[in-house]
């Protein structure tokens, strides 16, 4: 193995924030409601939560976890405990109480940050190794004070993980996507080469929730490259009209919900908020249809719209270019900045234009596997590429267009649902026999999830009782939108259910 050159360092996500603070000490690096942090503010407290979770006994190769909605304190959270060479698990506030422990357990979390609006969503005698939960305000506050403001960050290597967002996967159970350092950061300056949002003088308004890997990610993005991140608690679509409007906003991050709630506000106030000082626009989470891409275009003007297709484990994947968006129906766009992308056969083998084949990817922005699932993350890789199980076609001009999933994966509302894991839950009601679940098309969501349920001989149980059944037992996202009585469910000659053919049959059954 070569020589470490003197001139080497190792990239990590609070490296650029401190070499931004270093050159504008004074300029604003977060907003948050009435709440604002400069950037001397911000690395004095990514320095304290350090401190603090080093006296605590968080160590390198550990993890720490946070439930919470966007908020000021999410960034120094992630920032301060990886600085430790320790990683933050960043479960959704909206799952069930028994869904956060479960992951904050698999993950052996043991510092755990609440805030207040999470608080009643957590049963603390579910968790199994956490040993100190710090609630976020007065608590948090005095934490800090106690902590010494400077920090010197011992050697962290940039393939360590800094994070663990968990993604539910086809066996029902969630599996923790363990990010690197190394992949974020030089995603983020990828960022700043293509999207033209991210520089000290841009201002970006944060409205996707952070407990995903993407929310965070573009969040982060904005004060790793210099630039103010504004962040807003909950998505509002005319207070994010208002906002760019007003003019400071110079770059947003959306997913395609978004629009429905924009677009769905009355005509005249839509047309009183027009204009803006948007240099860019990205989206991602599920495909736009065309209808919003050209009512985003009609609205907010052309040449700033980039499509996004990637993955928590491999991130972005392919870009949809402004130039594009209008000239490529269904398409995905071309690789990202330094991402290499080989659509294979079942033998392996690269097909040719217009075939289809399972999407494979390679870049510096990919994970490290997946946590405490070795066997897992073998499968999840050939020979250093990357597949999530989508099915893919090339153009003759090397466009690329996802076809299917391989794996039944959801997404609604720019949200990830995988049917395995709704499946479980509903097979144990005392009616249900089996049940199967599919994602159909929804104008508003992208996709709606409907349940096939077959019930046990003599048995029956109505929509309302599932649906409170279902309520009682998962997030509200992944709640079936309707159920449908069928006497069997279809399979092949190898048992397997067909979901395409219950599509078909949902697709042609009367609205």
């Amino acid at each position: 193995m070569p020589e470490v050159p003197d001139s080497f360092r190792h990239l990590t996500v609070s490296s650029g924030i401190r070499a931004s603070a270093t050159r504008n000490p004074g300029k604003t690096a977060l907003i948050c409601g009435d709440e604002q942090r400069t950037y001397v503010q911000l690395v004095g407290n990514i320095n304290r939560v350090a401190n603090a979770m080093q006296g605590l006994g968080l160590e390198a190769g550990q993890n720490a976890a946070i439930i919470a909605p966007n908020c000021m304190d999410y960034i120094e959270v992630v920032a301060g405990v990886s600085d430790l060479g320790a990683a933050v698990v960043t479960p959704n506030p909206k799952l069930t109480p028994r869904e956060l422990a479960d992951i904050c357990n698999d993950a052996q979390a043991r510092v755990l940050f609440v805030h207040p609006d999470s608080e009643s969503s957590i049963d603390a005698s579910l968790f199994e190794t956490v040993k100190h939960v710090i609630r976020l305000g007065p608590e948090y506050s005095a934490l800090k004070a106690r902590a010494s403001d400077v920090f010197t960050p011992p050697l962290v290597a940039e393939w360590a993980t800094f994070s663990i967002p968990y993604t539910s996967g086809t066996t029902g159970k969630p599996k923790g996507v363990m990010l690197p350092h190394r992949s974020r950061s030089l995603g983020w300056l990828a960022y700043a080469c293509e999207f033209g949002i991210y520089s000290p003088d841009d201002h970006f308004l944060a409205i996707a929730p952070m407990c995903h890997g993407a929310g965070l990610s573009f969040a982060m993005c904005s004060v790793f490259t210099g630039g103010t991140a504004e962040i807003m608690v909950k998505f509002d679509p005319e207070l994010v009209l208002r906002k760019l409007h007003k003019g400071d906003v110079t770059g947003i991050f959306t997913v395609p919900t978004h629009y429905h709630g924009m677009f769905g506000l009355e005509p005249k106030l839509l047309e009183s908020l027009r204009g803006h000082r948007l240099n860019g626009i990205t989206c991602n989470a599920a495909p736009l249809s065309q209808e919003t891409k050209e009512q985003i275009v009609e609205y907010f003007g052309d040449g700033l719209l980039h499509e996004l297709y990637g993955s928590t484990e491999a991130g972005i994947v392919t870009n949809l270019r402004p130039q594009d968006q209008l000239r490529k129906i269904k398409c995905v766009g071309l690789p990202f900045v330094g991402n290499q992308v080989r659509l294979l056969d079942d033998s392996g083998k690269e097909v040719g234009p217009n075939e289809v084949g399972e999407l494979f990817s390679t870049s510096p922005y990919l994970f490290n596997g997946y946590w405490g699932k070795p066997e897992q993350s073998r499968e999840a890789f050939r020979d250093g590429w990357v597949s999530v199980g989508d099915l893919a076609k090339r153009d003759d001009e090397g466009y690329i267009y996802i076809v299917d999933r391989k794996k039944d994966m959801v997404i609604t509302g720019g949200m990830n649902v995988y049917p395995r894991e709704i499946e479980t839950m509903l097979d144990t009601h005392p009616a249900i026999l089996e049940s199967a679940i599919i994602g159909v098309p929804d104008a508003r969501w992208g996709e709606t999830l409907v349940a096939y349920v077959v019930f046990n001989q003599g048995q029956n149980a109505s929509a309302e009782d599932l649906e409170n059944f279902s309520k009682a037992n998962m997030a509200p996202y992944k709640l079936p939108k309707s159920f449908k009585p069928i006497a069997q469910l279809p399979r092949n000659a190898n048992g397997k259910v067909l979901k395409t053919e219950l599509r078909a049959m949902y697709l042609k059954s009367p609205a």
